[in-house]
């Protein structure tokens, strides 16, 4: 599927990942709807970009109602949706059992509940609408792009429920593109290593180098930037389906 004059949502559009995304998208020729809950943020990328080719609502991910009206107002002002990309979701460390209590069981909903729950909330609803755009010579109707991590893979002690709920957008992948075929509509998941967002904002510049010598090559912490060129990649070419990417310079996390 061609960016050019293609309609995304992504959510988490405001920051890292999301913004690197909605920038490319644009950059493109494409059009953006920024699902996020940082207004500020969200106004500023608007303002950047320019408000004839993007959108912000804020949403919560998680909320049937708030998603739902997100799409709404895509479709009002650029006419379909062709594209989803989820970005959004929260990070978690603590132990099952630490030394002074057990893992609070609210915390690890939270974490499933945004990063899981929520990525299929947008894919359901995202999709219903794809299915009725006309498909193009390729016969796709649309493309969407889900955001795992390595700790999906190698998870490290005290991400429980930050492995779990990438795991299961993992899990998720396959099964989902399997039953949008027969509609022209691919699912992908991109599983990034150690990429330089918001989170590692707050380190000293000592923590960011050794953890980005923690990767083979290239021996740094990713740019959001990179995420988004392979977000583009998939999203014109049409071979790729139902598969996870890692997005992480080789690197194979250690128990802790």
């Amino acid at each position: 599927m061609k960016m050019q004059n293609s309609v995304a949502v992504v959510t988490g559009g405001s920051s890292g990942l999301g913004e690197a995304t909605v920038t490319r998208i644009v950059e493109n020729g494409g059009y953006a709807t920024i699902l996020d809950l940082s207004e500020e943020k969200g106004a500023a990328l608007v303002e950047k970009l320019g408000s004839d080719r993007v959108l912000f609502v804020k949403t919560n991910v998680t909320s049937e109602d708030e998603v739902h009206h997100a799409i709404s107002q895509t479709i009002e002002k650029f006419g379909a949706i062709h594209v989803a990309v989820n970005c959004a979701g929260i990070g978690a460390a603590e132990k099952v059992v630490g030394k002074d209590k057990v893992h609070d069981l609210g915390n690890f909903v939270k974490v499933i509940q945004i990063n899981l729950v929520g990525t299929f909330n947008v894919i359901r609803l995202a999709a219903e609408k794809m299915m009725l755009n006309t498909p193009n010579e390729e016969g796709e109707r649309g493309v969407i792009i889900n955001t795992a991590s390595a700790a999906a893979f190698e998870g490290q002690i005290g991400q429980a429920a930050y492995s779990a709920s990438k795991g299961g957008v993992v899990g998720m992948t396959l099964p989902i593109a399997r039953e949008f075929a027969r509609h022209g509509i691919r699912v992908m998941t991109i599983a990034p290593g150690l990429i330089d967002t918001p989170l590692f904002g707050t380190l000293p510049d000592n923590a960011r180098e050794a953890l980005g010598a923690m990767v083979p090559f290239p021996s740094r912490l990713g740019y959001p930037s990179e995420y988004a060129m392979l977000a583009l990649s998939i999203i014109e070419n049409p071979l790729l389906n139902g598969e996870t990417i890692r997005l992480d310079g080789a690197i194979r996390m250690q128990p802790k």
